[in-house]
């Protein structure tokens, strides 16, 4: 009989203990469920990743043409790179966390998509902070080739624009270093944000003072602990032609 919790790794980080945890609920049927914890606080579980594959679907569909290079800031459990993954115009992913025990996690494979972004060509794991990686449009995202542009960057790190895993993020979100950040992207290129909340007004405000075109999409999804919907958002904009 599987076991109904299991811890399959704990390990320091410069933001605290990182765990990550495989459970299963048998009211919800007979299926493992895995969880990344920072501390005492739960950054990701592997039941609701509808909004985390949404970053992906939401934010491509925006983007024209072929032959993409694409950014996604924020491993995790690894939804939102497999999702991009999924579009076949797709010729590189760079998949970026500050974290080496959850890349490791993945190559490793001790997380299920692992097996998959390991098996894709495509796809390759860079070990830095995005947001030190997005305000140096000199050196950039791509270790192997300093100043290099993107057709979209896909963003799942904090809570939301004002709820920060880590104190030190907020400065992102200002209009200089997004600025940076867009230097990045190549002429139409799209930046999608995802968040635990509903579109924030202040921060669609912010996006408009560096990208023309500012969506926000509220995803919806099923949670069976509160026998309700709930929901996330994913912010997209669009960089001019």
């Amino acid at each position: 009989m599987p076991l109904l919790f299991e811890e399959i790794d704990s390990q320091p980080s410069p933001l605290g203990e990182i765990s990550l945890r495989r459970r299963r609920i048998p009211a919800l049927g007979d299926r493992d469920i895995y969880e990344v914890k920072l501390g005492e606080e739960f950054l990701m579980s592997s039941m609701f990743v509808e909004a985390e594959e949404a970053l992906s679907t939401l934010g491509l569909a925006q983007v024209q043409g072929d032959n993409l290079s694409v950014v996604v800031g924020g491993l995790g459990l690894g939804y939102t790179a497999v999702a991009a993954l999924q579009d076949t115009r797709i010729t590189e992913l760079l998949v970026i966390d500050a974290l080496d025990t959850v890349i490791s996690w993945h190559k490793t494979e001790k997380v299920p998509l692992g097996k998959i972004l390991n098996a894709d060509k495509r796809n390759r794991y860079v070990h830095g902070s995005f947001f030190d990686l997005a305000t140096d449009p000199h050196a950039g995202f791509d270790p192997a080739g300093p100043g290099r542009k993107f057709d979209a960057i896909l963003l799942d790190i904090d809570h939301s624009p004002t709820e920060y895993l880590n104190p030190a993020n907020a400065d992102f979100y200002t209009t200089d270093n997004l600025a940076l950040m867009a230097e990045q992207l190549k002429p139409g290129g799209v930046f999608a944000m995802w968040s635990q909340n509903l579109p924030e007004a202040s921060f669609e405000h912010l996006l408009g003072t560096v990208f023309p075109s500012v969506q926000s999409h509220v995803v919806s999804f099923y949670n069976p602990f509160m026998s309700e919907e709930s929901t996330n958002s994913v912010y997209v904009c669009v960089k001019s032609s």
